[in-house]
């Protein structure tokens, strides 16, 4: 795909809205993000409502008219919900099926059998990134958490010895993989290209996950030594049916998606004809609408039927998914609205202007933007969404690959050191029966690992690619 420029993006929204100087504007987009972040830090307003706020506030301090801010912002918002709404659904569809047909806990039970000993972490990083793929990170935490207590308590394992994998395979996916929201939001706001981002993102989350989960445990485990809380131990979830999807049909239907986009995207690289007959095959069945399609309607069969579902039950499956998505399509769309809203406010062009001056390179940059943006507001997907916006102008003129690692290098500062302003770490601290100092010495810390390891894969790959 081409590179994102700063017309592109204008086109998407209405224009210009103002004709404010770059001093103007630097102060309008810190003022714009110290709103979003007083409100959501704050006031625990929701991000929808602040990100909304926010662009509004964006608009009045570069002084342009409210009507073109309001108009600017629904344009982008519009747009990006277009661009990546049906991805979500159809992977909450996916991760809904996964659940309640019992096919999680079957690749759970079959993986975990065949782990003993020294095996154990590496099993659960392994269960966690492959369910993990399809599941949005709460979703996972909920049903996982759970078999982590019970394997620890079980086995007689160190419960971050066992629990740390787990996160972290849940955390990489949710930050670096593709159709996770905050990774499709910056691939669409930088218009790259999904298949070589999800190829490059495998590559660079493998080792990260190594050695954020498995190999960090290590060092959490004695940091924090600590027994599975009895409370939670029971709450493991269950499909409650006589029969479960079979390992085998599972996984394929799980892994469906991320092969059909990665052989779209070597067919691209490979063949490299859009005139050929394979990659025109490829690129309709590649693309991730399709892919997430197909691996629904597959679902339906190896995972639903299989468990006995009937076509009722399948119909409630699917209405119970899409519910619990609304705030999270929300969020991202005020998200796209704050974006357009910054390139027509000019911010791009600002950026582009002072970036000549710059001696941080552009993927450095990305991912302090990305940093900043996530500490102060906990969210991991807000950070994404305004830092792809932000950032989104650097873009131009940059090759597939190097756009495809922009989107990896955000993605990883999205994940910096999650703390107390941030659901994740309250999820993990009340499932683990973890003090504050506790979360932050392994949650947190695992959280930083991850990200930094993660820029230096991308910017290995930056070097050698």
């Amino acid at each position: 795909m081409t590179s994102l420029s700063v017309e592109t993006l204008a086109a998407a929204g209405t224009g210009p809205i103002t004709t404010a100087g770059n001093t103007q504007l630097g102060i309008a987009v810190l003022a714009g993000i110290a709103v979003i972040v007083l409100l959501i830090t704050r006031l625990r307003m929701h991000a929808f409502l602040a990100l909304t706020v926010g662009s509004l506030a964006l608009g009045v301090f570069a002084g342009a008219p409210l009507a073109k801010t309001m108009a600017s912002f629904t344009a982008g918002l519009g747009a990006t919900v277009a661009g990546v709404g049906m991805l979500i659904a159809l992977g909450a569809i996916l991760g809904r099926l996964l659940a309640d047909s019992g096919g999680a806990d079957e690749i759970v039970d079959t993986i975990l059998a065949r782990a003993k000993g020294r095996a154990m972490p590496w099993a659960m990083v392994l269960i966690a990134s492959v369910i993990g793929l399809p599941l949005f990170f709460e979703v996972g935490i909920v049903l996982l958490i759970p078999v982590v207590l019970l394997v620890a308590k079980r086995g007689n394992y160190s419960l971050m010895r066992i629990g740390i994998p787990a996160l972290a395979g849940l955390s990489v996916m949710h930050g670096l993989v593709p159709p996770h929201p905050g990774p499709l939001v910056a691939i669409d706001a930088l218009h790259a290209n999904l298949g070589v981002t999800l190829a490059l993102g495998v590559l660079v989350a493998v080792p990260t996950v190594v050695i954020a989960g498995p190999l960090f445990s290590r060092y959490a485990a004695r940091w924090v030594d600590i027994p599975a809380p009895e409370a939670m131990i029971a709450q493991r979830p269950s499909a409650e049916l006589e029969r479960r999807p079979r390992f085998g049909a599972t996984v394929f239907t799980v892994l469906l998606p991320v092969g059909l986009m990665l052989v779209k995207a070597l067919v691209d690289i490979v063949v490299d004809d859009p005139a050929n007959a394979v990659q025109r095959v490829t690129d309709v069945i590649g693309s991730p609408l399709i892919a997430l399609l197909a691996a629904v309607l597959v679902g339906m069969f190896t995972l639903g039927r299989a468990a006995g579902f009937t076509k009722e039950r399948l119909s409630s499956t699917v209405d119970k998914s899409l519910g619990p998505i609304a705030g999270i399509l929300l969020i991202v769309g005020a998200g796209g609205g704050f974006k357009q809203t910054l390139i027509d406010a000019g911010v791009g062009q600002m950026i582009m202007d002072l970036s000549e001056h710059w001696a941080v390179p552009t993927l450095l940059l990305a991912w302090l933007i990305a940093v900043a943006i996530r500490l102060a507001t906990g969210s991991a997907t807000v950070a994404t969404i305004s830092a792809a916006g932000l950032v989104a102008p650097l873009a131009a003129g940059m090759s597939t690959t190097e756009t495809a690692l922009l989107v990896l290098a955000i993605g990883a500062g999205s994940l910096f050191f999650s703390h107390v302003n941030d659901a994740g770490f309250w999820l993990v601290k009340e499932y683990f029966g973890m003090t504050v100092g506790q979360t932050v010495k392994t949650w947190s810390v695992m959280e930083t690992i991850i990200s930094v390891v993660a820029l230096g894969f991308v910017l290995l790959l930056s070097a050698v690619l």
